[in-house]
């Protein structure tokens, strides 16, 4: 076995003034705070702390109350800078949440072959998901305020419960939002890339219910859930169905002892496409094989389904996209444009009604202990961002 690849690290103190920016300071105060799902207060205090010491009204909504399974550790966080000239007033949304931790978040910085990077000192995720995106969203105020730069108007938008199914987003009243579309800083890709099409996300619980019995003395008595279920997994359509289309089966519990004939068996499915309409046809070719497995087994069959978030897809040519794709070419980039196989906070807000356009920020190995963001990346998206808001401008 290789030994694992070591980096030099470096301290934040030796870092030249340009290194060392304020969106690399910020990114790491932010990382550093634990904010799994339903557990967001701390980096939501810190956050309207930062957006409050700049002057800002912060509002937070009931979310952390009303989102379903056991409220949040906060509710949604709004705040804005009425415009100051004529143009397009915006708004930005990031995540407060991160996928759970495994370990605490120590934010080191390293050099990997001449790159920057920020990692974490222990065997855990970053955060970068979307800690990235918040700071370069604060910095971006913080420099709108002291600059007194002309814009036409900014809105900021930090919502909890995101890993768990968009949770924060769709508790959100955009009928509150004054700005005309906006953008999420939430795809792990390279800055430059527009996402046009993210997925419709089903996910469906199988539950199959046989008749136990012993294994050994009297396993024809028995009505086998995991026979069962296992027949459903190899009959339902799996993996890429097609170049928009997928399914999987990523969970799967049952069972009470190797010598008893298991009673039951539940399956956790998931079925995503590009196309609403062909995701719907493929979960209902699940479904069908589900049942089909259940009444070959004679065993009971109780699903649930729910529609996590639904697909939605933009032209080049719209003001959003058309948008995005100037600003990035001012910041230095080539804009391209990509399919998402995930879904995001833009998808809750396209279905509202509200526009929003999901971009990279240049995440790299995100929900993984080998999670990083380059410090480059960093300055980069908050230069888009400061293009964003800029020729938003008549």
């Amino acid at each position: 076995m290789s030994p694992a690849v070591t980096h030099p690290r470096i301290d934040l103190a030796d870092l030249t003034d340009d290194q060392a920016s304020p969106v690399l300071r910020t990114f790491i105060d932010l990382a550093a705070i634990p904010s799994p799902p339903r557990d967001e207060g701390r980096v939501s205090t810190w956050c309207r702390g930062y957006l409050e010491g700049l002057g800002l009204e912060v509002r937070e909504d009931d979310a952390a109350t009303t989102i379903p399974g056991g409220g949040a550790g906060t509710g949604n966080l709004f705040a804005r800078l009425p415009g100051t000239v004529p143009g397009t007033p915006i708004f930005l949304c990031a995540h407060l949440d991160t996928v759970p931790l495994e370990d605490d978040v120590v934010p080191v910085i390293e050099d990997r072959d001449g790159v920057l990077v920020v990692t974490n000192e222990n065997e855990a995720i970053l955060g970068g998901d979307n800690k990235a995106a918040v700071a370069v969203m604060l910095e971006l105020v913080r420099e709108l305020v002291q600059s007194g730069d002309a814009h036409a108007g900014l809105e900021i938008v930090l919502t909890p419960c995101e890993e768990i199914g968009l949770l924060g987003a769709k508790a959100v009243d955009v009928s509150t939002l004054v700005a005309e579309y906006g953008y999420v800083f939430d795809h792990a890709n390279d800055i430059g890339k527009i996402v046009v099409e993210a997925p419709t996300q089903v996910s469906i619980t199988a539950t199959f219910t046989g008749l136990a019995s012993h294994s050994g003395i009297a396993p024809e008595e028995g009505r086998s859930a995991i026979r069962a279920a296992a027949d459903a997994i190899a009959a339902m359509p799996h993996g890429r169905i097609d170049a928009r289309t997928t399914a999987n089966v990523g969970l799967i519990s049952g069972g009470t002892a190797v010598n008893i004939v298991a009673e039951e068996c539940v399956l956790h499915a998931e079925v995503r496409g590009l196309d609403h309409e062909r995701c719907a046809e493929v979960t209902e070719d699940v479904l069908a094989a589900f049942a089909d497995a259940a009444t070959r087994h004679s065993v009971d069959l109780d699903v649930s389904r729910r529609d996590e978030y639904l697909a939605y897809g933009f032209k080049e040519s719209s003001r959003p996209v058309a948008h995005a794709a100037r600003a990035l070419a001012a910041a230095g980039y080539e804009p391209s444009y990509v399919p998402c196989g995930g879904g995001s906070d833009a998808n809750v807000f396209n279905v509202a009604g509200k526009p929003c356009v999901n971009l990279p920020n240049g995440m790299r190995l995100i929900h993984t202990r080998d999670e990083y963001v380059e410090v480059r990346d960093l300055t980069g998206m908050l230069d888009v961002a400061r293009q964003l808001v800029a020729l938003a401008r008549d």
